[in-house]
């Protein structure tokens, strides 16, 4: 499908891999979008700004990249940044069209329904896009697609106003008739105020009272302070909204000045905010700040997950702006005709935002139109550079191109390029599908999975999704008898894990089982394996303390929802792994205590001492915290074993007493990434025994699960 890309201050228009519709999502096959001239022109800029000026504008992001230096390497964080460089970004966020697809959970709507829909995140100017249930709203009859693309601007309008309270027979002053000041104005009049509006552009206030403006004020009017005080019989306007975008502070300021006594200003545009006390404390003014479409925007359990504000708590959320505006535009209450000046084929997506960047003539609301008829919702994009197979070479595919991935595992694929050959690319979303295989040379991108499935020239499937896909992404390649390299954890609970012992133990014996690695990287840096080295002749058990200095994760984070299923499980079982790596023992006991942090700042699953007993005698101590500084190195072990004593510092280096040992240090943390893959790709290759067996990987996720088990438990009792 064809989709708009912003690309270092240009604008493209891409062949990619249409989306899906996953769970709670509908795919919608878009008719008109919507381009807005405030902001999208404004992200077209600044993608056109040179790195080091937007590192002089952006510090902390220099800041980022510089800590990714010093822990991942100078290369792979040239790939990254080399990456999102050429990669480019969707735009738009205001769409109509019809429903082809609607996934599971989703029961109010079907395939046929016309929609509006709204999200930066998802409506883009895309033949197809997939939008999740609370930002899709049904279009009224009356209503063409044309008009009810500009939704998510009349949504944006209607919260400033909402946030303003305007009550019959007030006056209002919008400061700007952009896209956003022209509806507002509407939104004002149809509560019963009086509006003024200001505005530097004589065509827009002329359009504004067109559309019902009752006073417009220009600059070489007079000083527009003194004309709203005038126009209200010297009392002030009751409200001002700001729908204007300027870097200066005047604006704010100016606002305050127009407002009587008790007025409010609302601030819906992007201004300046260095604000001056005298403007507004003896009048004692309100100041509201407006926040896009309304009560859900940026809360992702409303947009992602479906979940919605009741009614009785929240009248307005973003959905029922949506489906207010819409009404309004349908009975003829809001005029959008007039505004509408402009409209492009999605061909010409170029063309049009060159309109929008040209001066005076620039129209007002330009929409992009697409073809009508039913496409074919291709979910596969060749890509044209890449070379072929080489015969002997492992056909490898990526399943999740997020940023682990894209960091490394990607770039450690790229150098054993003497093993692989990148075949696919598979993301959820068709743009980043597409520029990841672009970047790394794969054969193809693609949103759909069966396609890495059904494709025989692909031997091993790379799957780095979210946690809670992983157990059915991974059998589904392991059916279709693929290899398979998954991300940490294997699954998130024990019924999940059973499914992956039952396949193997279900295969015939004398068919070869393909191989299955979690990716418990530790085990195979070069400071565990030196570590197995040394204890491996060992006389007695093993003590070891391992000390995981996790830093804090936001508890609305992923991670600690079902998609991540917590830090126990989602991290710490790598540590339960490199236990048995050591040990190479079967588990005996497993305990677990936790504290119960005194603010809810923190989780008590953050922060637990684990205890594994083995069959062998060895005992194994981790202790997991999210309390302590980000400065502090990360992890350190210590083993204690026949008089000796080795300690690890933050894969870095490695210190033995007791014994004597080659010098092993490094400047980066190397936790056996890169040798990981190495060794999958020997394997498959030899078909010799498997990087971890079976039993190993299975018993570190029935630690995680034994662990997690006591620390609810005990959560439960405290409770």
């Amino acid at each position: 499908m064809k989709q708009v890309i912003v690309k270092q201050g240009q604008v493209v228009v891409e062949e990619v891999p249409a989306p899906q519709a996953s769970a709670g999502t509908v795919l919608v096959r878009v008719e008109y979008s919507c381009i807005s001239a405030g902001t999208e022109i404004s992200g077209v800029k600044g993608s056109g700004i040179p790195l080091w000026k937007k590192a002089l504008q952006q510090p902390e992001k220099v800041k980022k990249v510089f800590d990714m230096v010093m822990s991942q390497g100078i290369e792979k964080t040239k790939s990254v940044v080399a990456g999102k460089l050429s990669s480019g970004n969707p735009t738009g966020y205001s769409a109509a069209g019809v429903i082809v697809e609607c996934g599971e959970g989703v029961c109010d709507l079907k395939p046929g329904d016309y929609v509006a829909c709204a999200g930066a995140q998802c409506a883009f100017h895309a033949e197809y896009i997939s939008v999740p249930r609370n930002l899709v709203v049904k279009i009224p009859d009356s209503l063409d697609s044309d008009k009810a693309s500009t939704v998510t601007l009349g949504a944006i309008a209607m919260q400033g106003v909402r946030r303003g309270s305007p009550t019959l027979g007030e006056t209002f002053v919008v400061i700007g008739l952009g896209i956003i000041g022209q509806l507002t104005v509407q939104l004002l009049k149809a509560n019963g105020c009086r509006v003024i509006g200001v505005e530097i552009d004589h065509n827009r206030i002329d359009l504004a009272c067109q559309l019902g403006l009752d006073y417009g004020l220009h600059p070489e009017d007079g000083l527009d302070i003194e004309q709203v005080h005038r126009l209200t019989d010297g009392n002030g306007a009751d409200g001002v909204i700001i729908t204007a975008a300027t870097l200066s502070d005047t604006v704010v300021s100016t606002a305050f000045k127009m407002c009587r006594r008790k007025g409010r200003v609302v601030l819906v545009g992007d201004v300046g905010l260095h604000l001056n006390r005298a403007d507004f404390y003896q009048k004692e003014l309100d100041f509201f700040i407006s926040s896009s479409y309304g009560p859900g925007r940026y809360d992702e359990n409303y947009e992602e997950k479906g979940l919605d504000y009741p009614i009785g708590y929240v009248r307005w959320t973003e959905n029922r702006n949506m489906v207010e505006y819409l009404k309004l535009v349908s009975e003829g209450k809001i005029q959008v005709n007039l505004l509408i000046q402009k409209t492009y084929s999605i061909e010409q997506a170029t063309e049009a935002y060159e309109a929008l960047k040209s001066g005076q003539d620039r129209p007002m609301i330009v929409l992009l139109e697409y073809p009508r008829e039913k496409l074919a919702t291709s979910r596969k994009v060749y890509n044209l550079l890449a070379k072929g197979k080489v015969e002997g070479k492992i056909g490898v595919a990526l399943a999740g191109a997020g940023g682990f991935a894209k960091g490394m595992h990607l770039p450690n694929i790229k150098s054993l390029s003497d093993y692989f050959h990148l075949k696919a690319i598979m993301s959820r979303t068709g743009h980043n599908a597409k520029a990841v295989a672009s970047q790394f040379e794969a054969e193809y991108s693609t949103t759909d999975y069966q396609e890495l499935l059904n494709d025989s020239n692909i031997d091993l499937i790379v799957i780095a999704t979210r946690h809670n896909l992983h157990t059915n992404m991974a059998l589904q390649a392991l059916r279709a008898g693929k290899h398979v390299l998954v991300e940490k954890p294997l699954a998130l609970s024990n019924e999940e894990l059973v499914k992956i012992k039952n396949f193997y133990e279900s295969l015939p014996t004398d068919k070869t089982a393909p191989v299955l690695l979690t990716g418990f990287n530790r085990r195979f840096s070069r400071y565990a394996q030196a570590m197995y080295q040394l204890t491996s002749g060992r006389t007695n058990p093993l003590m070891i303390n391992y000390r995981m200095n996790a830093g804090h994760i936001p508890l609305n984070h992923w991670v600690h929802t079902e998609e991540g299923g917590g830090r126990n499980i989602g991290e710490a079982c790598h540590i339960y792994d490199l236990f048995n790596f050591l040990t190479n023992s079967k588990v005996r006991d497993v305990q677990a205590q936790s504290i119960v942090p005194v603010t809810a700042y923190y989780s008590p699953s953050d922060n637990f001492v684990a205890t594994v007993s083995y069959e062998d005698g060895s005992v194994a101590t981790l202790t997991y915290t999210a309390l302590g500084a980000k400065d502090y190195p990360k992890e350190q072990m210590e083993v204690f074993f026949d008089g000796k004593v080795l300690v690890m510092d933050d894969y870095k280096s490695l210190q033995a007493v007791g014994t004597k040992i080659n010098s092993l240090q490094t400047k980066l943390s190397e936790k056996g990434q890169y040798e990981e893959v190495e060794i999958l790709a020997k394997t498959i290759r030899s078909g010799g025994e498997w990087p971890i067996p079976l039993w190993q990987q299975v018993q570190a996720m029935e630690i995680a699960f034994e662990v997690e088990a006591k620390l609810r438990l005990k959560s439960n009792e405290i409770g």
